[in-house]
């Protein structure tokens, strides 16, 4: 019976906080919702500017204009309302974490949230330029490129989140060696294929253009030596605070450890 309240409660609980989370984000959309098409506007800049003198985006679809920049001003406040949400998420979980638990899952928690900022930045500043300043450029004579917002909405999406998956590689390391899962002399042993495998999902995740690759596979590659580095450096710091934790008994300790327990029982007797 007080499992079974246990249960109830973590249930009220949870439902309590994801509502918590629903209105943080739907108290946030309504705040940028009258600035939808700006926003919109913001994330269309990298390509309207490598467009040709008086080029520009078109719609379509007959509802485009009016939910494209809506689903941008929701992604916004996602992101926007993603510390509260870490925020409730940990709150849920932390008391059934153990104390060595809660140091490591916090520290990777937030981590993983800037690095996947870092990459969507990434992609926003460095990668799009490089990417429709490529596409405009291969349009052949009397071709006019005008791209459909929908679509331009899907592309940045997908970028993004290829981006933003890759920056989190050094989380995706330091996790699994940290763990005990994966030795850290495994992960150099795996460089070779790290180095192949990032070539191929830059070839796969962006246009067909080798300069954009290039700004895929070198950043995957970069991090994951970076989180090969940080993971050897905890695991020492791991194997060295264990030794010192369990650091066998000197002759003089244990022959003092040993009078202790004479006295004790002397006294007990």
């Amino acid at each position: 019976m007080d499992s079974q309240q246990t249960f109830i409660s973590h249930l009220l609980e949870l439902r309590d906080r994801l509502l918590r989370v629903v209105l943080a984000w739907g108290a946030l959309f309504i705040c940028l919702f009258p600035f939808a098409n700006e926003l919109y506007a913001l994330l269309a800049q990298p390509m309207l500017a490598k467009l040709p003198q008086g080029g520009q985006m078109i719609a379509t679809e007959v509802v485009t204009p009016f939910f494209v920049p809506v689903k941008v001003a929701m992604m916004t406040a996602f992101l926007g309302a993603l510390p509260y949400v870490l925020y409730q998420a940990w709150s849920f979980i932390a008391p059934g974490l153990y104390a060595h638990e809660k140091k490591l899952i916090m520290p990777l928690v937030v981590s993983s949230v800037l690095l996947f900022a870092c990459g969507m930045a990434f992609a926003y500043f460095l990668v799009f330029p490089v990417v429709f300043g490529f596409i405009v450029g291969i349009a052949p004579e009397g071709v006019a490129v005008m791209t459909d917002i929908g679509k331009y909405l899907d592309f940045v999406i997908t970028m993004f989140l290829a981006f933003g998956i890759t920056f989190e590689v050094p989380i995706v390391v330091v996790a699994l060696a940290i763990m005990g899962m994966v030795e850290v002399d495994k992960f150099k042993e795996a460089r070779p294929y790290v180095i192949v495998g990032a070539f191929v999902i830059g070839a796969i995740f962006t246009p067909p253009d080798v300069v954009s690759q290039i700004m895929l596979a070198v950043p995957l590659w970069i991090l994951y030596e970076l989180g090969v580095l940080v993971a050897g450096w905890l695991v020492r710091k791991k194997v060295e605070a264990a030794s010192d934790e369990y650091r066998p008994m000197t002759d003089a300790e244990m022959e003092a450890e040993f009078d202790r327990i004479e006295d004790e029982q002397k006294k007990a007797g």
